[in-house]
């Protein structure tokens, strides 16, 4: 019975870790996805700014003067557009971290549902242990009732046999 309470306690605390755990990573999966949408979204909109400043005739105009003023040279233009694609690139990571998280988020669901599965089983399988052990305590003590009640007729039928043997004996004696 003892046994009992302390697998019984051990099976709540683990099924109270695994809620806790679960719950912790979903909210830390949450807080990493609005990071990402956010860092995403800046430099975007970082882009954005970049795309349409060279976009514009007047814009570009003024990137060229102030490129002239500031010294940057066609070096720093190229460094600017390869920026731009490590930008972009990292933008398709971020979502492919993203779809990686979803993923895990999902399998760790289902695993614990899993183990919730071999939780319920445990403890049906507990249960129908101890049903056995009462059959068991009752099959024995039918079994030393039923023994008994064979030495009684045994020793009944013995007693008899023997009078009937000494009843026969004396008639055919006489």
């Amino acid at each position: 019975n003892r046994l009992r309470q302390n697998f019984t306690s051990m099976i709540r605390q683990r099924r109270m870790q695994k809620e806790k755990l679960m719950n912790d990573f979903s909210s830390v999966l949450n807080s990493f996805q609005a990071t990402q949408r956010r860092a995403a979204q800046k430099e975007r909109e970082t882009v954005a700014r970049a795309r349409a400043a060279s976009r514009h005739p007047v814009s570009f105009l003024f990137i060229f003067i102030k490129q002239q003023e500031s010294g940057i040279t066609e070096q720093d233009l190229e460094l600017i557009k390869e920026r731009e694609v490590a930008i972009e690139q990292l933008e398709a990571d971020i979502v492919d971290v993203n779809q990686i998280f979803k993923d895990l988020g999902t399998m760790i669901h289902d695993q614990g549902d899993i183990i919730d599965s071999i939780e319920a089983n445990v403890e049906s399988a507990e249960v129908y242990v101890q049903q056995g052990t009462q059959q068991l305590s009752k099959a024995a003590k039918h079994q030393v009732a039923s023994r008994k009640k064979i030495c009684i007729l045994v020793l009944v039928l013995s007693v008899i046999a023997t009078i009937l043997g000494i009843i026969i004996w004396q008639t055919t004696k006489s």
